[in-house]
């Protein structure tokens, strides 16, 4: 399969490069440059730039946003927002599997769709937009991607349903429930409302970009509302 246009893919991440050259380096695998016999550069300096430009805006965002949390919290959620995983999800959310320069095997074996692969074309972009845009540019890239990423650790670390359940089973016969209220937004990219009731008394609501996280966030303002901060 033939790479789709890379206007397409500068379309679609919001970024237009000045540069163009840096753009299809990122995006060729070292299988496309080895059968090119040298005459691209594959994304391999480039995966080793964006990873750190991804750590440097990823850990300035937790240092900022998460001031109430320990140094070795804070290592832990940034392990969880820059791992393999969540690039990969990352990468299928702009679609990168179609914009990769492939080798012949390794397009009939699946690369396109291979996580390892496309974790490690995100962190090339990354790399791409800095050289080309310079930190600024890198960073509105990297963090449109993280709030839902953010959310997901951070709840890691504060599961407020738990809390909650703790207080209300002080008192055997009160119910809790999470409702789901409404959502709004397109399908890949939703935000789900919740309600947290006890005995059919709404208690608390919170949104998010999936259920679990709405869920945490009625269940968080159910807790503030008693007065039960943490």
């Amino acid at each position: 399969m033939i790479n789709a246009p890379q206007s397409e893919f500068e379309a679609s991440i919001g970024y237009r490069f000045k540069n163009p050259e840096l753009l299809t380096e990122a995006l060729c695998h070292s299988s496309f440059a080895n059968e090119k016999r040298g005459a691209l550069h594959c994304n391999e300096r480039l995966e080793f730039l964006g990873d750190s430009v991804l750590s440097i805006v990823v850990s300035t965002y937790l240092f900022t946003n998460c001031q109430h949390l320990p140094e070795g919290d804070l290592t832990k959620i940034r392990a969880g927002l820059v791992c393999e995983r969540s690039l990969y999800e990352w990468a299928e959310q702009i679609g990168l599997g179609a914009y990769l320069l492939l080798g012949h095997g390794e397009e009939q074996s699946g690369g396109r769709k291979r996580p390892s692969i496309l974790a490690d074309a995100f962190e090339a972009v990354i790399a791409a937009i800095f050289l080309d845009g310079g930190m600024d540019a890198a960073r509105t890239y990297v963090l449109r991607f993280l709030p839902e990423q953010f959310d997901r650790q951070k709840t890691a670390f504060h599961d407020y349903k738990t809390a909650l359940q703790e207080v209300i089973q002080q008192n055997p016969e009160e119910r809790v429930e999470y409702v789901l209220v409404g959502s709004e937004g397109p399908d890949h990219a939703k935000i789900f409302h919740m309600e947290v009731r006890l005995n059919s008394n709404v208690i608390g609501r919170g949104s998010g970009k999936s259920k679990k996280i709405a869920e945490q966030m009625a269940a968080k303002e159910a807790l503030s509302l008693m007065g039960k901060e943490f």
